[in-house]
C-alpha cells in the first residue's frame, strides 16, 4: 500500500523438558512479533520426536484458530516465524518454518535475514541434486545444513560447518527431534535474544515477545553463536564469534522493532526519542506543533519536541484495522486508499505550522500523500523531519530497501524531494548522529542503504527480485 520499507520476518523459539502447551507460547510471542511480517506464518511443534507443523498466508490469529493450535497439540519444542518476502515472493510455498526430511531425521528451520551468496549456493546444490520446492533462501540454508548433517556426527557439528559457506544475514531458529538451536550470523545483522521463563527456554527476535509470554531476559545472541539446547542443558559453540565487526541493522531501532523491545542493551523508545532530539539540532525550525508519523514516527517526534521546545501532540488517527497486506483494486485508487489507513486530525494542525516527523522516504510518492492530508485539514506550513539518512543503495540483509534506481535521494536533492512531496522545508538526520542513537548499545552498525558501504560484499544483481531473477537465469 506504502512505499515503505518493510522487515523480512520475526522468529520464535522454546524449550522445555518437559511437554507442555509450547503451540500456544508461540502462538502468543509470533502475535507480539507480528509487526515484523505481515503475509505468512507458521508455528512447528515437537512431541517426542514426531513434528507437526501448520503455515498459511495472513496474520497470526487468522492463520492459527483455536482448531489448527489444538490439532498442533502440546509438545516440548516449538519453533513460531512471521514473515515479509524480500527474497522469495509472498505466496504459501515460501512461509515459515520449513521442514526437510531426510535420513538423519527431519529439521525445522525459522530464518530472519538474507544471504547474499543464495543464488551461487542453490546452483551448486542443484547440480549435486537437490530439488528445491520454493524460492526463498531459507531453503538454501536448510540444505546446506543437511549437506554438512550427512559427514557430521550432531546436527549442531552441521550448522557450524555450514556456516563456513553461507553468507549474509541469518539470524535462524533449528529444531531436530531433540534439539533447539539458536544461530546468528558473525556480524550479527539481526537480532537474537535469549530468555528463561520457568524451566523452559526461549529465544525470539525481540524482547518484546519475552515480555508477552511473562519470560525474563537473559542474553542477547552473540554474533556468529551457536546455541543448544537439549535435555542436558545449555551449551554454546564460538567458532564463528569475532570474525567481524558487529553490523547491526540500525534500522532496527529506526523502525522495525517495537518500542518497547530492548537490543543489544539499548531502548529502542529511547533510540528513536534521541533520533528526534539529533534532527532537531541539525534541522531547526520555527513551528507551532510536532506530530510523528504512526507508528515509528511518534517516538520520534516526542524527542524532536523535547529538544525544540515545540509542543507536541497526536496529528495522525491510524486505522489499526489495516495492515501492510491491504491491497488496492487498481493503480487509481491508491491516492484515496492512503486516507483509509491515516487520517489527520484537524484540530490538531488546523491554522498551525507543522512539523512532521517520519522514520523514511522511499520514492517520495506516500510522504506527498502525507503532506497532502495535512494540507487539506489546514496546516499552513508542513516541514518534515526524516529519522534517518537518506536511501541512496539498496538492502542485501533482510530488509526491502528496493533498488537504489527507485531510490529518490539518487535522483534528487533534498530542496527537490522537498518540492516534490509538497514540503516547506526537509530534513534528514545525518549518518553520524544515526550511529549515535542506540546509547549504550553493545554493537555497531550497517549503514550501507546510506552509505553504499556494506559490511559483507554485496550480490552483483541490485532488484529486489535478485534471487528469482538469478535463479531464471541458472536455469536456462
Amino acid at each position: 500500500m506504502f512505499d515503505s520499507i518493510h522487515e523480512e520476518c520475526g522468529v520464535f523459539g522454546i524449550y522445555d523438558k518437559h511437554n507442555t502447551d509450547v503451540a500456544t507460547s508461540a502462538y502468543y510471542a509470533l502475535y507480539a512479533l507480528q509487526h515484523r511480517g505481515q503475509e505468512s506464518c507458521g508455528i512447528a511443534v515437537n512431541d517426542d520426536g514426531i513434528i507437526t507443523a501448520h503455515r498459511d498466508m495472513g496474520l497470526v490469529p487468522d492463520v492459527f484458530t483455536p482448531r489448527v493450535l489444538e490439532e498442533l497439540g502440546e509438545g516440548n519444542i516449538a519453533v513460531g516465524h512471521v514473515r515479509y518476502s524480500t527474497t522469495g515472493c509472498g505466496n504459501r510455498v515460501n512461509a515459515q518454518p520449513l521442514m526437510v526430511k531426510h535420513i538423519k531425521g527431519p529439521m525445522v528451520v525459522a530464518h530472519n535475514g538474507n544471504l547474499v551468496n543464495a543464488a551461487e549456493l542453490r546452483e551448486q546444490l542443484e547440480l549435486n541434486g537437490a530439488i528445491f520446492h520454493s524460492t526463498n533462501d531459507t531453503e538454501v540454508i536448510a540444505y546446506m545444513i543437511t549437506a554438512e548433517r550427512l559427514k557430521c556426527g550432531s546436527i549442531e557439528e552441521a550448522v557450524d560447518k555450514a556456516m563456513d559457506s553461507i553468507k549474509g544475514a541469518y539470524s535462524m531458529l533449528i529444531m531436530s527431534p531433540t534439539k533447539l538451536i539458536a544461530v546468528r550470523d558473525p556480524n550479527g545483522f539481526r537480532p537474537l535474544c535469549m530468555g528463561k521463563l520457568g524451566e523452559s527456554v526461549i529465544f525470539a527476535s525481540e524482547t518484546c515477545a519475552l515480555d508477552s509470554l511473562g519470560a525474563k531476559f537473559f542474553r542477547d545472541v552473540e554474533p556468529g553463536e551457536v546455541v543448544v539446547v537439549d535435555k542436558d542443558g545449555i551449551r554454546s559453540n564460538k567458532n564463528h564469534c569475532g570474525k567481524y565487526k558487529s553490523s547491526m541493522c540500525v534500522f532496527e531501532f529506526v523502525y522495525f522493532a517495537r518500542p518497547d523491545s530492548v537490543i543489544e542493551g539499548a531502548s529502542v523508545h529511547i533510540a528513536r526519542q534521541r533520533a528526534g532530539a539529533y534532527l532537531a539540532l541539525e534541522h531547526p525550525v520555527q513551528a507551532d506543533v510536532v506530530i510523528g508519523v504512526p507508528d515509528s514516527g511518534l517516538d520520534a517526534a516526542m524527542g524532536f519536541a523535547k529538544q525544540s521546545g515545540i509542543p507536541y501532540d497526536i496529528g495522525f488517527i491510524k486505522n489499526r484495522y489495516v495492515g501492510r497486506t491491504f491491497i488496492q483494486p487498481n493503480q487509481g485508487q491508491r491516492t484515496e486508499a492512503v486516507k483509509i489507513k491515516l487520517n489527520a486530525l484537524k484540530s490538531t494542525v488546523n491554522g498551525k505550522r507543522v512539523v512532521m516527523i517520519d522514520d523514511s522516504i522511499v520514492r517520495g510518492t506516500t510522504s506527498a500523500r502525507i503532506v497532502r492530508l495535512l494540507r487539506e485539514a489546514g496546516a499552513t506550513e508542513v516541514h518534515v523531519r526524516i529519522s534517518s539518512p537518506p536511501f541512496i543503495d539498496a538492502c542485501y540483509f533482510g530488509t526491502d530497501v528496493d533498488s537504489k534506481d527507485k531510490l529518490i535521494a539518487n535522483h534528487k536533492t533534498v530542496k527537490e524531494i522537498a518540492e516534490m512531496i509538497g514540503a516547506d522545508s526537509l530534513g534528514y538526520l545525518s549518518v553520524e548522529n544515526i550511529h549515535k542513537i542506540a546509547e549504550g548499545a553493545k554493537c555497531t552498525f550497517c549503514d550501507g542503504c546510506f552509505t553504499g558501504k556494506y559490511p559483507v560484499e554485496p550480490p552483483q544483481s541490485t532488484q529486489k527480485d535478485k534471487f528469482e531473477l538469478k535463479i531464471s537465469e541458472v536455469s536456462k
